[in-house]
Order: C-alpha cells, then sequence, then structure tokens
C-alpha cells in the first residue's frame, strides 16, 4: 500500500477494521506494565480474584488503529511523539474478549515545524459498542504543509486554584518501559539508547501511554473505589517526558457530581500529563 504524505486531505481516512482478541494474560502483563503491585493490586494481576481489568488497558487494542495510521500515512517512528489520549468505557472491560475495531482520522493541524494527527477508534463485540479511544500525535518535522493551525496547548482544563483534593504518589521502575512495550507497544525509543539519539534525546524514557496507565489507575482507586464499572472516561495531554525510576505524583481535584480534574507529575513538580479530565459514576 502506497503511505499518503500528511496533509489535511487526511481528515476522514478509515482503516480497514481488524479484530482484536485478549485474555487474562493480557490484562495481567498491561497492569503490571503500568506499575501494579501485588500488595494494592492483586485483584488486577491475579487470576484466582477475577482478574479485573483495568479501564486503560482500552488503549492497548484500541492503540491498532495508530498502527493502521502509520501503515497508510507517511512518517518516521523516531519523529513520534504521543500528543494526547482519551478514553470513553461503555461497560467495564471483560478479562476474554474479541472486538472488532474500527478506526479514523478525525483531525490534521500545522503547527509550523511539526504536524498533529488525530487518530479515533471504537471497539465492538457481540453485545455491542465496548470502548472509543482518541488520540493525537506530534510527527515533529512533519508541518509546513499550508494546513489550519488548531488548538493551542492552552485550550483545555485548567487545574483549581486550591490544593487538590486527592493526592497519590507511584515510584516507576528501571524495567518499567522493559514490562510495558511486550503488551504491544514496541517503538524502540522506550528501550534502545541508540534509537533514541536518533530521534534527539539524550536516552530512552517511559512511554507516554504507562504514564496515562499509572495516572488512571489512581483515578480508578480514588475516584471509582477501585471498581472498574464506575470508570466513565478519562483524557489528559502528555506534557513532559517520565524517566524511568521517577516518582509520579497523581493531583485530583474534585469539581462536580461524576466529574474531576486531574494532573500527573513528577516527584520533582514537572508536569507530565496536564488538562486531564475524568468522569465517574457517583450512584455507586
Amino acid at each position: 500500500m502506497t503511505r499518503k504524505p500528511i496533509s489535511s486531505d487526511l481528515v476522514g481516512l478509515e482503516f480497514p477494521v481488524t479484530i482484536q482478541t485478549w485474555s487474562s494474560k493480557d490484562t495481567m502483563l498491561y497492569a503490571l506494565g503500568v506499575g501494579a503491585r501485588p500488595a494494592e493490586d492483586l485483584d488486577y494481576i491475579y487470576e484466582g480474584r477475577g482478574p479485573k481489568v483495568l479501564p486503560t488497558y482500552a488503549v492497548i487494542p484500541g492503540g491498532t488503529a495508530l498502527g493502521g495510521m502509520m501503515r497508510a500515512v507517511e512518517m518516521r517512528l523516531e519523529m513520534l511523539l504521543h500528543g494526547e489520549q482519551s478514553i470513553e468505557l461503555f461497560r467495564p472491560l471483560p478479562p476474554e474478549a474479541s472486538v472488532e475495531v474500527s478506526g479514523r482520522i478525525t483531525e490534521v493541524w500545522d503547527k509550523g515545524k511539526a504536524a498533529v494527527l488525530g487518530v479515533e477508534s471504537v471497539a465492538r463485540d457481540a453485545d455491542g459498542d465496548l470502548f472509543r479511544t482518541h488520540a493525537t500525535l506530534f510527527v515533529r518535522g512533519a508541518g509546513g504543509f499550508g494546513g489550519e493551525r488548531g488548538p493551542s496547548a492552552g485550550d483545555g482544563d485548567a487545574v483549581p486554584d486550591r490544593a487538590p483534593d486527592i493526592v497519590a504518589r507511584l515510584e516507576t521502575r528501571p524495567e518499567q518501559g522493559a514490562i510495558y512495550r511486550l503488551s504491544g507497544d514496541r517503538n524502540p525509543i522506550h528501550i534502545d539508547p541508540e534509537f533514541a539519539r536518533m530521534g534527539g534525546f539524550d536516552a530512552p524514557f517511559m512511554h507516554g501511554l504507562c504514564t496515562y496507565g499509572i495516572v488512571g489507575r489512581a483515578v480508578l482507586r480514588e475516584l471509582c473505589a477501585d471498581d472498574p464499572a464506575a470508570f466513565r472516561s478519562f483524557g489528559g495531554r502528555f506534557a513532559d517526558r517520565v524517566q524511568y525510576g521517577d516518582t509520579i505524583v497523581t493531583k485530583i481535584w474534585r469539581t462536580g457530581d461524576g466529574e474531576a480534574i486531574v494532573q500527573g507529575e513528577t516527584g520533582d513538580g514537572r508536569v507530565v500529563l496536564s488538562q486531564a479530565r475524568a468522569m465517574f459514576a457517583v450512584d455507586r
């Protein structure tokens, strides 16, 4: 298949529907990849307790749409950065499933020196829609094609001017990325020092979606009483890289019934996930 150059004409481009299957082994491996530990998260990593499935696991089967985009559009892997990610769940994810995943490009923005592409995926099983994901990719060096600039980084939700209602901390591990990549995101920039240097970085760094999953775990525990059925949606913007061994601090501000603004930071105060919003059930 001939890959298309990045331009505004890509908006609406659909990718072939794929069948994605997973088992409890996959969901437990994902949970370990985002820092689950036996003392606190046994329900997600032990088949004798279910297992439950972390809602953010949706990014794994949903991420096949990103693969479809990279096969259809001209871009260099080492020049890609994950910009934003959101998920919306219509039902709790089962530990075993086979789903049809459709995907399409929803937006293309010209940022001058870079391009931003948005991709939506929808997963369906025999009972109907299961989840929807939306992601943006920041493609360095691919701008300047004459398209619209699109929204700016400051257009999302700002954190309230008060102390957070909840603060949760998790220390990442040196092997975090080596585990997380086994769930499907094999981009070598997160493990291979030479490849990272080719992309202009001093060293490999943690997957943005690993950071997203760690913050999502805090949202699940603190706002949903660790009940995946209460988790409705979660999305945010990747603001900075996380180095292996960094502590991720999740700050949560309740803003209404079933709504909260969330921010992920490192232990030294760098914001790594910004303009994040969580929706959750309050009648549980």
